[in-house]
This record gives structure tokens, sequence and C-alpha cells, in this order.
């Protein structure tokens, strides 16, 4: 379903959607702006995968064994370089 919208671009922001439709990469201005809005939902869903992913991670790290300095500096000294 495709709803009517009405919205205000800077003079700068249509040039550049103009631009586009007039390379012919774009049908419409409004095909840019769907475009647009497409990018941000899918950068905001990624954004909240990588929180939720690090919140489990911290979360693994949190609940899991800890080593003290003495036994991390061993550790590393004993890595081949």
């Amino acid at each position: 379903m495709v709803v009517k919208s009405s919205v205000s671009l800077r003079e700068d922001q249509h040039a550049f959607a103009k631009a586009l439709v007039d390379a012919g990469r774009f049908s419409s201005v409004s095909a840019v702006l769907q475009q647009g809005l497409d990018l941000l939902q899918q950068q905001d869903a990624d954004i909240q995968a990588d929180r939720a992913a690090l919140q489990v991670l911290l979360q693994q790290r949190a609940n899991g064994s800890f080593i003290s300095a003495g036994q991390l500096r061993a550790r590393l000294a004993a890595q081949p370089r």
C-alpha cells in the first residue's frame, strides 16, 4: 500500500534527487526518497542486531571465568611472535 505524503527538502537535497532521476537511476524523486528510507530502515535494523549481539557477548563474558593479570601476561608471553 502506498501512502501519499508531503515532504520538504532543502534545495541541495532536491537537486541531488532530481539529478539521480535525470541520470535514469530512479523513476522519480519519490523513488529516491523511498530508497533512502529503506536504507535508513536497514541501517537501524543492523544497529539493533549489532547491539543485541554485543549484549549477548558481554553477558557471556560476564558469566565466564576470569584470569588474573599475571596469568594474562604469562599467556601472552608464551605466544609465538
